[in-house]
């Protein structure tokens, strides 16, 4: 990218407090514009499409479909979309999960505020950007398969085993992906064999054991 050019930002997080400390940030800063806010992941793909924006700032914590699933479809329609990701969530399976859809930032909003500048340009730019506190987390994933007992799920299945470990109902999810309630219920039948869990209860248990929802 040309560093000359003024890099235009879509900023996605459900809340509004959020979302205007971070406008703040970035607009004070020379060569940063944000164009567009969204609220969740359905309106960030929406509004992707509608702004093109050189950086779309993700988070991955929201209703509906959740930032994972939104930056699964907005990079299976534009492969080149730069997509950094910003979150409560710092654990090897939402990390190498975004890197491997083709996620090319991921920081923790813990140190945001210190790293969201250089990471928007790093990401605007096409380089891989990670957040110093996620490296330890990176290297434990790569180093090693078994410490993400999800590994055998696919990016679908780990979509819909985060919302029944959320209390999501076959139908809800059916809803929310845009999927028959027939679709859903073989992604959960094939969730629950690899997992070896019987259970919806059982599933939540796992996404809290592994940090990737509050207990």
């Amino acid at each position: 990218m040309d560093e000359t050019k003024n890099i235009n930002v879509l900023l996605v997080d459900d809340h509004e407090v959020v979302r205007a400390g971070y406008n703040r940030l970035l607009e004070a800063t020379n060569g940063i514009s944000v164009i567009a806010e969204a609220t969740d992941g359905e309106s960030a793909y929406t509004e992707y499409f509608r702004y093109l924006p050189d950086v779309l700032i993700m988070d991955l914590s929201m209703p509906g479909i959740g930032g994972l699933e939104a930056s699964r479809r907005i990079l299976g329609k534009d492969k080149n979309a730069k997509i950094l990701v910003f979150s409560v969530y710092e654990n090897e399976v939402f990390l190498t999960r975004a890197l491997d859809l083709g996620v090319l930032g991921y920081i923790s909003k813990r140190s945001a505020s210190q790293v969201m500048i250089e990471a928007v340009r790093q990401v605007a730019k096409g380089t891989a950007f990670i957040g110093q506190e996620l490296m330890p987390y990176l290297i434990k994933a790569r180093s090693s398969t078994d410490s993400d007992p999800l590994t055998e799920l696919t990016p679908r299945e780990f979509e819909v085993f985060m919302l029944l470990a959320d209390s999501k109902s076959v139908n809800d999810i059916a809803e929310l992906l845009n999927l028959s309630p027939k679709t859903i219920g073989h992604h959960t039948t094939s969730i629950k064999s690899k997992l070896n869990i019987s259970d919806a209860t059982g599933l939540t248990r796992l996404a809290i054991r592994l940090g990737l929802m509050a207990a």
